[in-house]
């Protein structure tokens, strides 16, 4: 097992470089509109480009994952996305730096589906969810660390430097993965074996599937927010300065923390109440967590409660997220990246909604602090439906 652990250790070095570059444009943002002279609703299209591409290349980028393995698409993903981050860089037109985050996301789909892929090959059932709290705490690290070095990077060399400084490091990551990752481990690939067989028709006519496509659109509505309009959000709608952003870290950092003890819990949870349970109230509680806490943001006007209050809202979207990636794996089987893939597919579409939706709100109400409204509302539906998902009667496991 010590290969297994040496290869999630490669997969939480790359979630944390998927989340320095995916939220670094978030922090660049302010600075970027300024500099394209792009307003609320552009700049909401700019998230939304990105979504709709990651979102359309999801189901087959898992799909290859199942049928040529992760070293190779891993590696293809990595370099892809590595290259966009530069080019984001380079864009000096608002049409320009729609095209690249298209394709940027169009290349950097597929990234969590084949994680899953490595993940179902080499841990067994009931390791998968700390697995997955591991792999998703450490996206959230980089979603931390985005701000800490993006900001200083900016200030002394402007928002492009960070987009190339970023995406350098994805290249030598691919390198390395692509040398000493293997696919096929001896006696753990039987592990994920009960759905070698399942067929697209089997899948689409799960009930569980979409009930974790719809509940994965709700919750990442408002995920989407953090990565896209968070520090626009502070500095644009509630006043910080660019040096106070630097709180913008403690979200992810509850989240990373959250990921974990969500990953634990659901594992914990299964030796003792089983897998229905341990999904269904994992998953249900994160979600009241975050409608509670994301409905409540405008009564805070200080700098820090403000701050504290979304930090423990995106801790309860993360705390269930990897009970979600865990559920897929029980739905697909052997398809399990093309479960992911499907899942992630309707997720993006919550967040290309998310984005577009942000900024039109916005202009209509004048008020950074209205589109909040809608994502307690999706959170509140999104609790509704994890109600209903149970893989006990899933007829891959039985």
């Amino acid at each position: 097992m010590k290969r297994s652990y040496f290869y999630l250790f490669l997969l939480c070095f790359l979630a944390i470089i998927l989340y320095l570059d995916r939220v670094c444009i978030s922090v660049a943002g302010p600075r970027m509109q300024d500099a394209l002279h792009i307003g609320p609703v552009a700049w909401g299209w700019v998230g939304t480009l990105f979504t709709l591409g990651y979102g359309l290349f999801e189901i087959p980028s898992g799909h290859w994952g199942d049928t040529l393995g992760a070293r190779r698409v891993l590696t293809r993903i990595v370099i892809w996305w590595s290259a966009f981050t530069v080019l984001t860089g380079l864009v000096s037109s608002y049409p320009v730096l729609l095209a690249v985050r298209f394709l940027f996301g169009a290349g950097e789909a597929g990234a969590f589906p084949n994680a899953g892929v490595a993940i179902s090959n080499w841990f067994p059932l009931e390791k998968r969810g700390r697995a997955f709290g591991l792999f998703t705490m450490c996206s959230q690290l980089g979603g931390a660390l985005s701000p800490l070095l993006a900001v200083p990077i900016q200030q002394a060399y402007g928002w492009r430097m960070s987009f190339y400084v970023f995406g350098s490091i994805g290249v030598f990551w691919a390198a390395y993965w692509f040398w000493k990752f293997r696919d096929s481990p001896e006696g753990v690939a039987a592990a994920g074996s009960h759905g070698m067989h399942l067929s697209w028709g089997t899948l689409l006519t799960n009930s569980n599937v979409w009930y974790v496509m719809a509940l994965a659109f709700c919750y990442v509505y408002t995920l989407g927010f953090f990565q896209t309009w968070l520090h626009t959000y502070l500095e644009k709608g509630r006043g910080f300065s660019e040096q106070s952003l630097m709180l913008s870290s403690l979200p992810f950092v509850f989240a990373a923390a959250a990921n974990l003890l969500g990953g634990l819990a659901c594992d914990w949870l299964a030796k003792r109440v089983g897998l229905k349970w341990s999904r269904r109230g994992v998953g249900i509680a994160g979600l009241l967590i975050s409608a509670v806490f994301m409905g409540s943001a405008f009564l805070f006007t200080s700098q820090l409660p403000l701050i504290l209050c979304l930090s423990m809202g995106y801790a309860g979207l993360t705390f269930q997220q990897p009970v979600v990636f865990t559920t897929c794996l029980d739905i697909g089987g052997r398809r399990g990246g093309a479960m992911l893939g499907l899942m992630n597919t309707a997720a993006q579409a919550g967040a290309a909604v998310s984005s577009a939706a942000f900024g039109y709100i916005v202009k209509a109400t004048g008020s950074y602090d209205a589109p909040m409204i809608p994502m307690a509302v999706l959170l509140a539906l999104g609790m509704v439906l994890w109600g209903r998902v149970d893989v006990s009667k899933n007829n891959i496991l039985n």
